[in-house]
């Protein structure tokens, strides 16, 4: 016999989760983003800067750019999960935010950006 379990009408104790690891979780995906195009722009830009991230040789700079990027995103994510990991945090803000940066990264991503704003 299985029984249910009784709740009280009167017992209003109601647990909530916090949401900081998740808004960690899209800001830093956001930082990465960002810093994705920063990090490609300045390879584009600087011949010293391309060399230094040229990792792997068959594809060049990107290959630093988008490691670079993945390290920035762990490590922005780490700090970000261990500060908010029990806060409740304004997530519309943290979307708003991250969606902007996100922007910006894909728009430096961009080759007739990058160009225009390297002045090609």
């Amino acid at each position: 016999m299985i029984t249910e379990p009784i709740i009280s009408p009167t017992d209003t104790s109601v647990q909530t989760i916090p949401n900081g690891p998740g808004a960690a979780a899209l800001l830093a995906a956001g930082i990465a983003f960002l810093a994705l195009g920063v990090l490609a722009l300045a390879g584009d830009a600087s011949l010293a800067i391309a060399r230094a991230f040229n990792w792997w040789r068959p594809t060049g700079p990107l290959s630093g750019v988008t490691l670079s990027a993945i390290i920035v995103w762990l490590v922005a994510w780490f700090i970000l999960s261990k500060l908010w990991a029990w806060r409740d945090i304004n997530m519309a803000k943290v979307a708003v935010i991250s969606f902007i940066m996100l922007g910006a990264g894909l728009l430096l991503t961009f080759p007739p950006f990058m160009d225009m704003l390297q002045g090609k």
